[in-house]
């Protein structure tokens, strides 16, 4: 049986799950309110301050679905209470970046600036504080879409191996590579 379907997800005080006949997740909490559409197989029920997560048989799609839903659901419950966010450093000579608004202007080495237009759910703030790399804090209640939105900026300039310039998750551990050998005599 799967042991992350089997566990029971707390509701804190101030969140409400609805749970629609057709399988409908809501959940509302002080930070805003997420949905999600479950499996028709899958049955979510609320009981004693907890939401259940339980499956029908133990076929291996059931077995699945049964942890999927349940991390997902787990998901939106913190992130309505606690919310998501993720730092990104821009390592490189003249890499620069700004925000106004939900517009993410990034100087990353090409001959023209990249704007990104953000989703309104992921808030942006950039420092720039001299003698450190810029970085990039994205925040938001919903986690799939800030690791969408982070992975979609990270890909803009992935950090080479040889130097390490490009964009990289704050605390990442790069795999450096050693360069070119000296010539041989």
């Amino acid at each position: 049986m799967s042991r992350i379907g089997k566990a029971p997800i707390a509701i804190p005080a101030g969140v409400t799950v609805t749970v629609s006949d057709k399988n409908l997740v809501t959940v509302k909490g002080p930070k805003g309110e997420l949905t999600q559409q479950v499996d028709r197989d899958i049955k979510v029920e609320q009981e004693d301050g907890q939401l259940l997560v339980k499956r029908p048989t133990d076929q291996k799609r059931h077995k699945a679905l049964h942890g999927l839903y349940r991390s997902l659901l787990n998901n939106m419950v913190v992130g309505v209470t606690e919310g998501y966010s993720t730092t990104q450093e821009l390592v490189g000579v003249g890499y620069r970046a700004s925000a106004q608004g939900s517009t993410l202007d990034l100087t990353l080495g090409f001959s023209h600036q990249v704007v990104l237009i953000l989703p309104k759910e992921v808030k942006v703030s950039t420092t720039a504080v001299k003698g450190k790399n810029p970085t990039i804090t994205l925040e938001s209640i919903d986690k799939q879409l800030l690791g969408q939105v982070a992975a979609k900026i990270r890909s803009l300039r992935a950090p080479e191996p040889y130097k390490g310039k490009g964009i990289k998750f704050a605390g990442e551990q790069l795999r450096r590579k050693a360069g070119k050998s000296a010539a041989k005599k």
